[in-house]
């Protein structure tokens, strides 16, 4: 649940925060929403998590973040410039500090071996992302090892060293089969000692209650409240509703729901959306950074009212519906594609929160797909992205619902378009009819992100592109990418 109001006035607001910080325990009554890496580094004195951008994007301060789940501590990386210090009450937070022992652990010692350090300044983050994926026991497939440092940027360019620390790192990983991870590393040297008791300390701490003040700012993972309204924030209330009780997704009745508190990592996991998403993994390895992906939850993509927020593409395909709920616990429904009124403006009345989206599940004649494009290929926001859900019935489009980001000032429900190709055949004629439609419905803008002309030119590549990939066997849509591209050349 994230609230869209803003911030209206600075309100000093303090509780006792409690976390443990490595081994140590932690209690605090710094505002809740100081920078985690300012504390890190300006009251415990670690130093070694570095300050970069301060927006999440450049990895120096990434850190660990345990919580308790089924009686154990799951450890995700998280950018410590965007996470407010109220949200890592009751977490078990590590630093590069808290991995060092005696000798270099196996994974700093990789970084030395094939000379992955440069200029020094960026290897904490990556240390910290290695070491965080080597926690989680996934360490069987390399890509997975290797997309675990997709939020890190090196500065020096030292990429390919780099990978190959990684790689010995997989070599090292890829057999462990033991029911405990934090033990087996713990035995072999990667982590010290104490790293077995943070379960039963973590038990213990940041469940001390606490009165919000009226003027409290609702956060989920920060990732966007923390780069636009970072000084106000240092001083607000602050109220998390980011929880490992919160409730999961819910598959019922042919619909899956949603609540706004869910991470992108959550619907990550979730085995029974990856099902009815085969390519899910491949979708959102273009949204972000494994890090950002921790942290950033539904709502707060949603009520961002970014022109090209992902997930607000993604799920507008799925003509799916949002649930708002107001202070007295009164629900109200809306379509998604109605929540948008413009640049900025959200049907979402004062006191609303987001409580959860919901929508029909894809069926077997049913057909999704997403489309980005970035000036960078990961970890950067879209200059257009797209997706779309066809129904197939008998050779026609039944059903069609097609979004895209970039062209207008909000994220939008292609309605026309998707009109003009229900009761159509997939053929070169319809789709070169439809994007004509479609350049119709939009009206992008000249930004950074690219010229007006680029983007209109680039949805009706991403549009065709949706069938290639889902209709891979009708040779002749290819064709038609050639002859449009053909034509802007002319």
């Amino acid at each position: 649940m994230i609230s869209a109001q803003g911030i209206r006035l600075i309100y000093y607001f303090y509780i006792v925060i409690e976390f443990i910080l490595n081994e140590k325990l932690i209690r605090t009554d710094k505002p809740g929403g100081m920078p985690l890496v300012d504390f890190i580094r300006y009251e415990a004195g670690l130093t070694g998590t570095k300050i970069g951008c301060r927006e999440g994007d450049c990895g120096a301060c990434t850190v660990m973040e345990g919580s308790r789940s089924a009686g154990k501590v799951i450890y995700r990386t998280i950018v410590s410039c965007l996470t407010p210090l109220a949200l890592v009450n009751g977490r078990h937070i590590v630093t590069i500090e808290g991995l060092n022992g005696e000798t270099l652990n196996p994974v700093q010692q990789a970084i030395v071996d094939h000379s992955g350090t440069q200029c020094g300044f960026c290897t904490p983050g990556f240390v910290v992302s290695l070491m965080a994926q080597c926690l989680s026991g996934d360490t069987a497939n390399l890509s997975k090892m290797l997309a675990s440092v997709d939020g890190n940027i090196c500065r020096c360019t030292g990429y390919k060293s780099i990978e190959r620390a990684v790689r010995q790192v997989w070599e090292l990983t890829r057999l462990h089969e033991s029911s405990s991870t934090v033990a087996w590393m713990v035995e072999k040297g990667y982590l010290p000692a104490w790293f077995t008791y943070i379960p039963e300390r973590l038990a213990g701490i940041g469940n001390q209650p606490h009165e919000s003040p009226v003027n409290t700012i609702i956060i989920g993972g920060g990732t966007d409240l923390m780069v636009q309204k970072a000084d106000d924030l240092m001083f607000g209330g602050i109220e998390k509703v980011r929880s490992s009780s919160a409730p999961g997704i819910e598959f019922r009745d042919g619909k899956c729901i949603i609540p706004g508190t869910c991470t992108v990592t959550e619907l990550l996991e979730s085995e029974t959306l990856i099902q009815h998403f085969p390519n899910l993994g491949k979708h959102f390895s273009l949204i972000s950074s494994t890090p950002i992906r921790n942290m950033a939850t539904l709502a707060g993509n949603l009520v961002n009212a970014s022109p090209i927020a992902d997930l607000a593409i993604f799920f507008l395909a799925l003509d799916a519906e949002i649930c708002l709920v107001n202070g007295e616990d009164t629900d109200r429904f809306l379509p998604l594609k109605k929540f948008f009124k413009g640049y900025k403006q959200l049907d979402l009345q004062p006191g609303e929160l987001v409580k959860y989206i919901r929508f029909s599940l894809p069926g077997r004649d049913d057909h999704f797909n997403f489309e980005k494009v970035s000036k960078r290929q990961h970890l950067d926001i879209a200059s257009v992205n797209s997706a779309i859900l066809v129904k197939i019935n008998e050779g026609k489009i039944e059903k069609a619902h097609l979004s895209a980001g970039g062209v207008a000032p909000i994220p939008l429900f292609l309605a026309e378009t998707s009109h003009f190709l229900e009761g159509k055949e997939i053929t070169y004629d319809t789709l070169l009819r439809a994007s004509e439609v479609l350049q119709q419905e939009i009206s992008p803008i000249s930004d950074i992100r690219g010229s007006a002309k680029y983007k209109r030119l680039l949805l009706r590549q991403l549009f065709i592109a949706h069938f290639i990939e889902l209709f891979p066997r009708k040779s002749e849509l290819s064709s038609l990418v050639q002859i449009l591209q053909a034509d802007e050349k002319h």
